[in-house]
Parts: C-alpha cells; sequence; structure tokens
C-alpha cells in the first residue's frame, strides 16, 4: 500500500480517497499537453461553450454558476486570463495599441508607467479594474443578497468576454485596416451593463440604468486611484 503524494493518505486505489490525486501520475509527453487544450476548449464545459452561453443569457448561467452548478462553465479567473491573453497576442500581432484604456503623456513619471503597465497586462489589469467596478455595484445594489466577492466574479466573466469582443475588433481592425477598437469600446459597454442587469432583475429598467453608473464610475475611480498613487510615489521619491 503507498501513500498520497499529495495529502500522504494511505491509496489502496487508483486514485486517493482523500484529495483524488491519481496513484500514479501520466507522464507529460505530447498526448497530455493535446488533452489538456481539448479540455480546456471542450464545447460542454471549456470556454467555447463558456462564451455562448455568457452571450445569450449572462445572467441567468452566473447566477446558476454562483448556487447552482460551477462544473458547466470555465473558472472565472482563468476565463478572465486566457480572454486577455488571446486579446494580446492579436493587438500585438496587428500592432494595434489601443485598448478601452489609453493614456499618453509626454513627461515620463509613475504614471504614464503604470498606465503602461495596464496597456501591456490587461488580465491582471482587468482583475483589480473589477474590483473598483463591483465596489459601486455592491453599493448600487446592495439590497441583493450578493456579497462582494460573488459579484467580483460576475465582472470576471463579463469582463472576459468584453476582452472577447475587443479581440474580434482588433481583429477586424487588423484584417480590414479600418478603426473598430472605439466602436467595440460601445459594444462592449452596452454589453455589461444588459449582462449586469440581467444578472439582478432583467425586469426592471433601473437595473440598468444602476449598473451603467457603477461600470463607469467603477472604471473612473480605478483611473483616479492610479492617478493619485502615481502622484505619491513620485513625491515619495522625489524626497
Amino acid at each position: 500500500m503507498d501513500n498520497c503524494k499529495n495529502c500522504t493518505t494511505a491509496i489502496t486505489g487508483k486514485y486517493c480517497s482523500n484529495c483524488g490525486q491519481p496513484a500514479q501520475l501520466k507522464r507529460i509527453d505530447a498526448h497530455y499537453i493535446l488533452h489538456e487544450i481539448e479540455h480546456v476548449l471542450h464545447f460542454e464545459r471549456g470556454i467555447l461553450y463558456t462564451m455562448r452561453e455568457l452571450l445569450l443569457q449572462p445572467g441567468k448561467n452566473i447566477r446558476a454558476y454562483l448556487s447552482e452548478n460551477r462544473s458547466r462553465l470555465v473558472k472565472p479567473i482563468l476565463f478572465i486570463v486566457m480572454s486577455s491573453v488571446i486579446y494580446t497576442l492579436v493587438s500585438h500581432f496587428f500592432h494595434i495599441e489601443d485598448g478601452y484604456i489609453n493614456y499618453t503623456e509626454v513627461k515620463e513619471s509613475s504614471i504614464t508607467v503604470m498606465f503602461g503597465w495596464i496597456q501591456s497586462h490587461y488580465g491582471y489589469a482587468n482583475i483589480i479594474m473589477g474590483v473598483f467596478i463591483a465596489g459601486w455595484l455592491k453599493l448600487f445594489f446592495r439590497k441583493y443578497n450578493y456579497n462582494l466577492f460573488e459579484i467580483v466574479i460576475l465582472l470576471c466573466f463579463l469582463i472576459g468576454m468584453g476582452m472577447l469582443m475587443l479581440t474580434l475588433g482588433a481583429l477586424i481592425e487588423g484584417i480590414t485596416k479600418i478603426s473598430m477598437m472605439k466602436s467595440f469600446t460601445v459594444v462592449i459597454i452596452a454589453y455589461t451593463v444588459w449582462a449586469i442587469g440581467q444578472f439582478f432583475d432583467k425586469k426592471k429598467p433601473l437595473s440598468y440604468i444602476k449598473a451603467f453608473f457603477s461600470y463607469m464610475l467603477g472604471l473612473l475611480t480605478f483611473g483616479i486611484a492610479i492617478v493619485f498613487l502615481g502622484i505619491a510615489i513620485d513625491l515619495i521619491f522625489k524626497k
């Protein structure tokens, strides 16, 4: 009888009864890599299925993820990082630098450095930005029984979809040379507002109004926080 290499529990079969770790790990080879890629892209529980469900019924599917079934959709953090990586690859391939955040300044400062980092690392920046938007959503929809972490999960899914839409805009712009990013930014905002309204209460027009202001205030406060943080860093290092 062997012990599990993960939790040291005695193993009597092919898998650990405590943590589920296989008794013997398969060697990583070409078959393993292809299996992992297929697992991520699998229609039933992968990114394609998640994209379809979030496009058609975002509110219903995210509510189900939070309270009923967490195996049908891709994990929210993985989804937002994957979608951001896809956008980054496409935008760099076609040399498209303008996303939904664009900040330029002649003078080099901590502010420009941080906004430059945001433009180069949309995946991580989106998660941080989502926290700001989530704070406003929690304030505007405080009567609903969702905590801040559940609202962040909602936004991970929606911002991930926004990044995929932005990817489509970058792809079209790269092929046709027609500026599309600003138009797709409007589409992303409209989709996000609609999806948030669907999530909380799709029958109330006020839900969509609250969603719009929460989204815009979240972006605004995120930008202001970056500016103040940059100013504070410059003041500290100048001393």
